[in-house]
């Protein structure tokens, strides 16, 4: 078996995680590092054989998932979130990939995102290239509080299966992430002195909008196309406006 260590870190994921982990079947070793779940992911990770480890505090998703990468024993490590899950096809490539001669240290994987029941092929979403597959000595996580992302040395490589993502279930949780991940993605650029604008708010709103619907072709996946597109726009609308707003309190 390949000698792959799968992190994963969690809070409140019983709905995500048993399906997760039962598609990591390339992988030998798997860590869930869990902050404060109050549903059944720590029972659910251990009872298919996952490593659960827990912290008490939130430091975002970039120096969350270093810490996971910290328990990872394996000399490669493929990186997943709860709501991601590996086709059969994806995880044979990747044991191929690793029991090879690799030539790279990190790999691409392209991903298929699903919203409100609807696998987006067009607009924003895609195409969606994540690298989430690395040696684990040559690679750390950017320490952003979100959207972190991959610092690998080298060049890097792409497999060719397919990550399964399913992005938000309903409406409601389109709504509750919207408001979470502007707020942090505006903490973030405040942290990098950048500035807001209700002008800017409107004019990153907008292009938003029309890059992922217009340009990028979102109107081919439909109404939810539009739904998402419009989702989209908002999330920069309210994610330069909270900057703005951050700004005056400062």
């Amino acid at each position: 078996m390949a000698a792959i260590s799968a992190i994963i870190i969690t809070r409140n994921e019983a709905h995500n995680i048993a399906a997760c982990i039962d598609s990591l079947r390339c992988c030998d070793e798997v860590i869930v590092l869990d902050s404060g779940s109050t549903d059944a992911t720590c029972a659910l990770a251990a009872q298919r054989g996952a490593r659960v480890a827990h912290t008490a505090d939130w430091p975002g998703f970039g120096p969350q998932k270093n810490r996971a990468l910290a328990l990872a024993t394996r000399d490669w490590v493929l990186s997943i979130d709860a709501d991601e899950r590996l086709t059969p096809e994806l995880a044979d490539e990747i044991a191929r990939t690793v029991a090879g001669a690799p030539s790279f240290n990190a790999y691409a994987i392209p991903r298929l995102s699903r919203y409100c029941g609807q696998y987006m092929r067009h607009g924003d979403w895609n195409p969606d290239l994540v690298v989430r597959l690395f040696r684990r000595t040559q690679a750390r996580f950017s320490d952003d509080i979100v959207h972190e992302t991959l610092c690998a040395e080298g060049p890097r490589g792409r497999l060719r299966g397919t990550l399964l993502h399913d992005s938000f279930r309903d409406l409601d949780e389109v709504l509750d992430k919207l408001n979470a991940y502007s707020r942090a993605g505006a903490l973030k650029m405040h942290a990098r002195g950048r500035r807001g604008g209700v002008g800017r708010a409107v004019l990153h709103g907008a292009w938003t909008f029309v890059r992922g619907y217009v340009l990028r072709l979102g109107w081919l996946d439909g109404r939810l196309g539009f739904v998402l597109a419009v989702s989209n726009a908002q999330g920069a609308y309210y994610r330069y406006l909270k900057l703005w707003l951050l700004q005056r309190a400062a």
